[in-house]
């Protein structure tokens, strides 16, 4: 038999020649970035639902808004995830500060849908400037207390009386900002139509979220 043939050695490489590049590496998967973005619904969705619980007490909604708006808060500035738990936690100490304001804006709430109702029936012209009036008081009394609810979750260690004052600069100060307020009410309420029990988990937190960052100090330092 034959000789069997070496292997052929490899070239040297010339003089002055370049390196063939290295190997791009591997593009980062994009899951992290989803499961990012899924946070932005899923955490405020869990704060929803916990506010939801909360308000079957009827008058229990506005301290049931404030101590969801602190657990947004913890999670946006402190990444504390438990936003479910957390709106639980706070829910003592938010009932304490505002079961009278709470009582008192859900009566003024009452009284407002019972007029509404009623000038919605009646078909005299005079009818239609109190009725465009009760659609304006309407506006007026979400927007503050989504952001009444986001000054509560802001300052915990702050009173009612603080709350308020930062509400009505804080919803009422720019009109930019309070017909963002009332925008987010709005197409919350109506994006999350289309998942189950959107509206009740969705629509509270979001206007809730946007009031918080809205009044988040970093916006305003350069």
């Amino acid at each position: 038999m034959g000789t069997p043939l070496a292997p052929p050695t490899p070239l040297a490489p010339l003089p002055g020649a370049v390196a063939s590049p290295p190997a791009p590496e591997a593009a980062p998967s994009g899951r992290p970035t989803l499961l990012r973005r899924l946070e932005f619904i899923a955490y405020p969705a869990a704060a929803g639902a916990a506010f939801t619980l909360l308000a079957l007490g009827v008058v229990t909604w506005l301290p049931a808004l404030a101590a969801m708006g602190r657990a947004l808060q913890r999670w946006r500035v402190d990444g504390d995830s438990r936003c479910f738990a957390n709106t639980f936690a706070a829910f003592g100490g938010y009932w304490r500060a505002l079961w009278l304001h709470g009582l008192l804006s859900t009566a003024a709430a009452v009284v407002l849908a019972a007029n509404t109702v009623y000038l919605l029936g009646r078909s005299e012209a005079w009818t239609f400037p109190l009725l465009a009036a009760q659609v304006g008081i309407a506006a007026a009394f979400v927007i503050h207390h989504v952001a009444l609810a986001a000054e509560a979750g802001r300052a915990p260690e702050g009173g009612v009386r603080s709350w308020s004052a930062g509400a009505l600069s804080l919803g009422f100060g720019s009109p930019a900002r309070g017909t963002a307020l009332l925008g987010a009410v709005v197409s919350a309420v109506l994006l999350s139509l289309v998942v189950p029990l959107g509206p009740l988990l969705l629509g509270p937190s979001v206007p809730v979220l946007l009031a918080l960052s809205f009044a988040d100090p970093r916006r305003h330092t350069s």
